[in-house]
């Protein structure tokens, strides 16, 4: 019998994978749909993440410089740099006053982010719990705590229940860098600025970054993972049904009728589709199938790869004026329409064979389900569209602009398996993170049945952080088998 079956390739299902396969396990990596192994990982990278993977050499981080670019009103537009006095004299020409604050936030933004980056390399610890386990871990968070001082704890208490709206205005008054920094507060989330949590999520984009980076980098860490030896990895192999017998996982049985027989299954599916669709809910209490049935996956972002005629002289443009204007456009999403004037989030990708350039737009609010119930063909050309005439009215003159492809959210759902077009998932909302994340039963990467584990980016600490969860769940996995 194989020792462990992994379902999936993606970046935390790679990571999982080599650690077990490392703790001496035979490891089967199952890798259905379409692959992406080609596409660069987007995501802060933790040292331990790669030491436990034994990933050989270095995996590169590579942050755009300036790491966002904004359109300003009037003409020219506002740099925001990996070094922090670059930032400043750019700051400077829109707010004095905010130029002087920006060194004091970032500062204080980096320590809760560093805080935050110590919580998100373990499992969540259960608060109810009286494990000695768990309360070593509450007793070695407390100490961290206290090390930050009395201002960061204040600090974090207040942040993480806040819209990102109200913390930007406390520090800020310049417009357009309290819209580049509130669009981290609201990126993947049905949420606008002005909706509770969404300051927590800025400072979740800061972890493992750069003071006054709050974008995550990308890497090649997923390609790395997948050329390293000590796992089989099976191309093409889609997972039709997990095996469970007497409440214990025995396998999984692939859609080309093959049966793969496993001692352990862990699953880089979201946790919905894992227990509701792969494994038989029967298994699970009927109050928790319900908690699963009810679990957030509403994704909002459409992705529209752009070629340009001129080449751009930024990395990443970041199209959102205001505060106010990403409200605006979250209140239309409420009602089930695709905003008309989005949060658009452009990042060069290098240039094409006939000489122009590739950008990929990351469109933002576009909902999965439309209240007009337009075609799919329909929903992509306005998309498409919509993404133009964006980059038109608010970003430089780029010349001609042709749009090469759109993936609406339920193409994503169809071609990555991202639930509803959600691509953490699990929409990471406030109350669906940390040890809510995707709910208080599953926090801790397992699951009812005995030897199913779930490790993708549904589960803490989500996206962004590459390769943090599948790192979890390993370890959850190997203490299991340590103290059978």
């Amino acid at each position: 019998m194989s020792a462990a079956v992994v379902i999936g390739a993606g970046v935390n299902e790679l990571v999982a994978a080599h650690m077990l396969a490392r703790a001496g396990l035979q490891v089967i990596v199952l890798s259905g749909g379409a692959p992406r192994n080609e596409e660069p990982e987007i995501g802060s990278i933790a040292f331990d993440v790669l030491r436990a993977a034994g990933l050989p050499g270095a995996v590169d981080s590579v942050w755009p410089d300036p790491w966002a670019s904004a359109p300003l009103p009037g003409g020219g537009r506002l740099d925001l740099w990996r070094d922090v006095g670059r930032s400043v004299e750019a700051i400077r020409k829109l707010s004095a006053r905010d130029a002087e604050r920006w060194p004091r936030f970032c500062d204080r933004m980096g320590r809760l982010a560093r805080m935050l980056e110590t919580l998100y390399l373990q499992s969540p610890p259960d608060p109810l719990s009286r494990n000695l386990g768990d309360l070593a871990r509450y007793a070695g968070l407390g100490f961290r705590l206290h090390r930050i001082g009395r201002q960061g704890i204040e600090d974090l208490l207040r942040i993480i229940p806040m819209p990102v709206a109200d913390l930007l205005d406390e520090w800020f008054e310049s417009d357009a860098l309290k819209g580049v920094l509130g669009a981290a507060g609201v990126m993947n989330l049905c949420q606008g600025p002005r909706s509770g949590g969404t300051a927590f999520r800025l400072l979740h984009h800061h972890v493992g970054s750069p003071p006054g980076v709050f974008r995550p980098p990308s890497s090649n860490l997923r390609a790395a993972l997948a050329a390293m030896p000590g796992i089989e990895m099976r191309r093409g192999a889609t997972v039709a049904r997990i095996a469970v017998r007497e409440g214990r996982a025995t396998g999984v049985a692939l859609t080309s009728g093959e049966e793969i027989p496993a001692a352990l299954v862990v699953s880089g599916s979201d946790p919905k589709r894992t227990l509701l669709a792969l494994a038989d809910p029967a298994w699970l209490d009927p109050e928790l199938a319900r908690a699963v049935r009810n679990i957030r996956s509403r994704g909002v972002v459409a992705c529209v790869t752009l070629a340009l005629e001129r080449a751009p002289d930024w990395s990443t443009l970041v199209v959102a004026p205001s505060l106010d204007y990403l409200e605006r456009a979250y209140d239309e999403v409420k009602y089930r329409n695709v905003s008309r004037a989005p949060y658009v989030e452009v990042r060069s990708n290098g240039r094409l064979q006939d000489g122009r350039h590739r950008v990929e737009a990351h469109l933002q609010y576009a909902p999965y389900a439309l209240a007009d119930g337009v075609s799919d063909e329909m929903q992509r050309a306005r998309l498409g569209r919509l993404a133009v005439e964006t980059l038109s009215r608010h970003g430089p003159d780029l010349g001609a602009t042709t749009v090469e492809s759109v993936l609406s959210p339920r193409d994503l759902e169809d071609r990555y398996g991202y639930p509803e077009g959600q691509a953490e998932q699990v929409e990471p909302a406030l109350d669906q993170l940390l040890w809510m994340r995707p709910l208080p039963e599953l926090a801790r990467y397992r699951t009812p049945i005995d030897g199913l584990y779930l490790c993708g980016a549904g589960m803490h600490p989500g996206g962004g952080i590459a390769g943090a969860a599948g790192y979890n769940a390993a370890r959850e996995v190997l203490r299991d088998l340590r103290n059978k």
